[in-house]
């Protein structure tokens, strides 16, 4: 089995998130795709996330009828910062004959060196990488082959699809529209549950 893991805030999960994922099944031929939403994330302020349970469910509603899609609670059960190595570690254990591969956007790979234990993760996993910007696959490929002596690193060519949940959340602070970024049922469960307006 190829296994992949997709880490991140997911706040929220938006059409973006979707489609790096269906571009590493697509391009990579993953069989399935565990979502994994951070608790603690290293690389962003936990005063702007709304609760676990929140973005949990949003990703279920965002993955559902995609039967290789899969969501995991493992970081929202940790104590510790989320750092991917543990992760890692985690479906290592748990799927300890199977390809595993890290899903990760380009602004995640220009950075990776940066990452709490990156050479161990290179040497557990392979790294998937999908652009989220256009024309970037020269620097991308190019960063991939500085990173290369530490494990093997994949690039997709697909054409990104840029969205941000930074952009999101402005957007449904200004009650300006956003559903076009985000599956229906995401977009109504925000709705019901109030996220993100004002100081939410």
């Amino acid at each position: 089995m190829k296994i992949g893991i997709y880490g991140g805030s997911f706040n929220p999960v938006h059409n973006g998130h979707i489609h790096l994922a269906e571009t590493a099944v697509n391009d990579f031929g993953l069989d399935v795709v565990y979502f994994v939403p951070s608790k603690i994330s290293p690389h962003r302020s936990i005063s702007e996330y709304v609760s676990g349970e929140d973005r949990l469910e949003m990703l279920r509603l965002a993955i559902s009828g995609k039967d290789f899609f899969h969501v995991s609670d493992y970081e929202l059960k940790s104590d510790r910062v989320s750092y991917s190595i543990y992760t890692v570690e985690h479906f290592r254990k748990k799927f300890p004959d199977d390809e595993l591969f890290l899903l990760v956007g380009s602004d995640m790979l220009m950075i990776f060196e940066e990452w709490y234990c990156f050479e161990k993760i290179l040497s557990e996993v392979t790294l998937l990488v999908v652009s989220r910007n256009n024309g970037d696959l020269e620097s991308l490929r190019k960063k991939a082959d500085g990173l290369s002596v530490y494990g093997n690193i994949l690039i997709s060519s697909a054409l990104p699809e840029i969205v941000s949940s930074t952009e999101i959340r402005k957007k449904l602070r200004e009650n300006s529209d956003f559903s076009c970024y985000l599956d229906e049922n995401v977009v109504q469960y925000i709705r019901l549950k109030d996220l993100y307006s004002g100081d939410n």
